[in-house]
């Protein structure tokens, strides 16, 4: 049975309904056209790619360009998921018409469904631009990786009362302003159920606990294609580097060996 396609308003209707969200990343088109037979709801195609794809120690580097490309690998796969484009550092942060702009290029260029922009009641007015020029949105609050200079790196948000109050006060803003769902990263479980539940629309958890209306993760890190130690909030699914790499290096010892190609392998 063909899945429905998913839109932003059934996104949204997902949390009325008590159902949960499953989002993954994907930065390609073979990658997205499985992650949309397996049954995610969104594909979101994250300035992550900044790390796990490019190379960059953090998100920061990614252009809008690249961003556009990876985007539009992805929509080609013509998927029944949602696809959402993240939007890259400074393409959104200076000016409402560059939030306009640049979605519009997410949206026109790369075939995206929705965009995520980072932050809270600070960008209110950029999301009203992209939102009054047609193209939903997505908010993402919390750990915010575009921040991470401001932030002092990798932290937790939202441990004291202060930065608690300043996330509820965001959350509601941009469920207020029209989002039709939020991206909660790296926030103490407690924190996660209580915007989930004073907030209209999903939240979806990366790092903030079992109570959020749907979870997000990189499939890098949960087929465990990344180095290093991953998250500690990141589930393992798989072992994609021991497949790769014993898939390279059995091609490596037989045409060292001259076992490939033989005569039926031959024109």
């Amino acid at each position: 049975m063909e899945r429905k396609k998913r839109t932003a308003p059934s996104i949204a209707a997902m949390k009325k309904a008590g159902e949960k969200v499953a989002v993954l990343t994907a930065y390609d088109f073979m990658t997205a056209r499985l992650l949309d037979a397996a049954g995610v709801d969104m594909i979101l195609v994250g300035d992550s790619a900044a790390m796990v794809v490019l190379g960059h120690e953090n998100t920061l580097p990614v252009t809008l360009d690249e961003m556009v490309m990876l985007t539009a690998a992805v929509a080609r796969a013509r998927t029944a998921a949602l696809v959402v484009g993240d939007m890259p550092f400074m393409s959104y942060q200076a000016s409402a018409a560059d939030a306009v702009r640049s979605a519009g290029r997410m949206v026109k260029e790369g075939g995206a469904e929705a965009v995520k922009l980072e932050g809270g009641r600070k960008i209110i007015q950029k999301i009203e631009g992209v939102l009054d020029a047609g193209i939903p949105v997505m908010g993402h609050i919390g750990l915010t990786p575009q921040s991470i200079h401001e932030l002092g790196g990798y932290r937790v948000q939202g441990k004291n009362d202060e930065t608690r109050e300043r996330l509820l006060d965001d959350a509601r803003a941009l469920a207020q302003v029209g989002c039709f769902s939020m991206v909660l990263e790296a926030i103490p479980w407690q924190l996660g159920r209580e915007i989930t539940e004073a907030v209209s629309i999903p939240t979806i958890g990366i790092g903030a606990g079992p109570h959020c209306d749907g979870q997000v993760l990189v499939i890098n890190d949960i087929i465990g294609y990344t180095e290093g130690p991953a998250p500690k909030f990141v589930r393992g699914y798989g072992d994609a580097r021991k497949v790769v790499s014993e898939a390279a290096e059995g091609f490596v010892r037989d045409v060292k060996s001259g076992a490939y190609p033989d005569l039926d392998e031959s024109y």
